[in-house]
């Protein structure tokens, strides 16, 4: 009897951390877009022929905010997108593929999200990334710039704002992250570091997302949050790096 409830133990056991380990993954969530957003001036610092790069000065809005780099599904790309197209894309003359045919409004956006519109970024972006989401470009891009917002918006942006030429490192982001879209946001996060000569800089954040992410929005009720929450983890990457200041 006593070696029977000794297996009855043990098969319990294992249901049990079976199911705490599945309900662990559910609350973690998955991962199923990307938000990519660049600090410009450590991505002037090595495109300086770039046409968004030549007059940036430190009264632009990209000086001091992040950039819209893409809003990207995961290991989807080129969705119903001709070869010849593909080919075109990956030459990397992106003013070369078809202008995204935008409303007014979503164009003013944009171009205040992404500075990179000016070298045809949009229209990689597009062909690339946008063609998968079953969106049209005005929803794929008015989604993409409402995000980047919110983070604008955040004691993320603030935290790099306030310490331009000064070296930040993962912790402080983490703490901020967390305060602006809840404890355990930083898990969900990873910076990306360019070199610079001597000077390691912060490139970008790519912000796991859930596949809520392409939903409209409803009202003026921020969701960057509940997005990252629902995401899966990733890990964090570089450890630190100076947040560039614009000009070279």
């Amino acid at each position: 009897m006593k070696q029977l409830l000794r297996v009855f133990a043990v098969v319990f056991l294992s249901v049990g951390t079976a199911a705490s380990a599945m309900a662990q993954e559910h609350s973690r969530g998955r991962t199923r877009f990307i938000l990519a957003a660049s600090w410009e001036p450590a991505f002037c610092a090595t495109n300086q022929k770039k046409a968004e790069c030549r007059n940036q000065s430190s009264n632009d809005y990209d000086a001091k905010n992040f950039s819209l780099h893409g809003l990207w599904p995961m290991r989807q790309e080129y969705c119903d997108v001709s070869e010849d197209l593909k080919q075109a894309d990956r030459g990397r003359d992106w003013k070369d593929l078809p202008a995204v045919q935008l409303s007014q409004d979503v164009k003013a956006k944009l171009d205040k999200a992404m500075p990179g519109t000016q070298s045809g970024l949009d229209r990689h972006e597009w062909v690339k990334h946008g063609t998968c989401t079953k969106l049209s470009a005005d929803e794929y891009f008015s989604i993409a710039a409402g995000l980047v917002a919110e983070l604008n918006a955040s004691s993320v942006r603030d935290l790099f704002a306030e310490n331009i030429g000064k070296e930040l490192d993962a912790e402080s982001i983490k703490a901020a992250f967390d305060q602006s879209f809840g404890e355990g946001a930083n898990a969900r996060i990873k910076m990306s570091c360019r070199r610079v000569g001597d000077v390691r800089m912060i490139s970008e954040l790519t912000i796991g997302l859930s596949e809520d992410a392409i939903e409209p929005q409803q009202g003026n009720e921020p969701r960057l949050a509940k997005l990252i929450q629902s995401a899966g983890s990733t890990a964090f990457g570089c450890d630190r790096g100076v947040v560039d200041a614009a000009g070279f």
